[in-house]
């Protein structure tokens, strides 16, 4: 059962940034504590790729056994390995590629040149997260586990962005991702926001995240805030369909949380 949300209102940008690494720190050291590994969905855009260059900031990330963490990504730009647009090579950049990872648990959606549609490179993504569910069942990660392996492995915590339209990781208003209730990756073509060949997990597949952390900053994002925290539906605003299973947090700065209902916002000191 998704979670309603919370929200939590830094001053501004930077202490938001270095409120949500330190966050995800504490729950990645928690996670470990109880399962032995833990499990991150990251997400790219200026607020995602800041909280990993927080993360690579500060000394603290070395509480987190790196090399038992599985990262998987929400979404992924459908162009070239090698480019500066693809999510996963600024996160590289912004810290992954200073951390003891193994390499078999960083999972990176297929890339232009390696596949021929962005609808195969969702494919082989729906592929790679059923071996991993398989895997983790075998190993008994999962604290209820069925008799079959599902179709996702378990997401400890996911992050998404939001866009001034309210899109979250690559599903856009009214377009057919958002709409979609069967697949849990999808190919999505003609996006408005370039590129226009993205990959993309689905809200269903969103919703099955123990947690999911909205992490948004900037006075462009505060109407598409308001309205997900006000109820609207989520094929007008993606952003209000995204909850966790067992919490859903919204960790925003204050010039996002302008137009956000007074009941609904937890201010955190400026020290936080």
């Amino acid at each position: 059962m998704s979670a309603d949300p919370r929200v939590s209102v830094h001053p501004d940008s930077s202490v938001l940034l270095a409120a949500i690494a330190a966050r995800l720190i504490t729950k990645l050291v928690d996670t470990q504590d109880r399962y032995g590994e833990a499990t991150v969905v990251l997400t790219g855009g200026s607020t995602g790729i800041g909280t990993l260059e927080a993360l690579a900031a500060s000394s603290a990330r070395r509480a987190v056994n790196w090399a038992k963490v599985n990262v998987w990504w929400g979404d992924e730009r459908f162009v070239e390995a090698d480019s500066d647009e693809r999510n996963s090579r600024q996160a590289a950049r912004a810290l992954l590629d200073e951390l003891p990872l193994d390499p078999e648990r960083v999972h990176v959606p297929g890339a232009a040149g390696e596949f021929a549609t962005a609808d195969d490179a969702a494919a082989d993504y729906a592929r790679r997260l059923a071996e991993a569910a398989a895997r983790e069942h075998a190993a008994d990660y999962s604290d209820h586990r069925p008799d079959e392996p599902g179709p996702l492995p378990r997401f400890d915590v996911l992050l998404l962005g939001v866009g001034p339209d309210a899109h979250v990781a690559s599903l856009f208003p009214e377009m057919a991702a958002v709409r979609e209730t069967q697949k849990l990756v999808v190919g999505v073509e003609n996006s408005p926001k370039p590129p226009p060949s993205r990959i993309s997990l689905t809200l269903p597949a969103i919703r099955s995240a123990e947690e999911v952390w909205m992490v948004v900053a900037g006075e462009d994002k505060a109407g598409a805030v308001g309205l997900a925290l006000a109820g609207a539906g989520p094929v007008q605003v993606p952003a209000a369909g995204a909850r966790g299973r067992s919490r859903t947090l919204w960790l925003i700065d204050a010039a996002a949380a302008a137009k956000v209902p007074e009941e609904l916002v937890r201010k955190e000191p400026a020290s936080a």
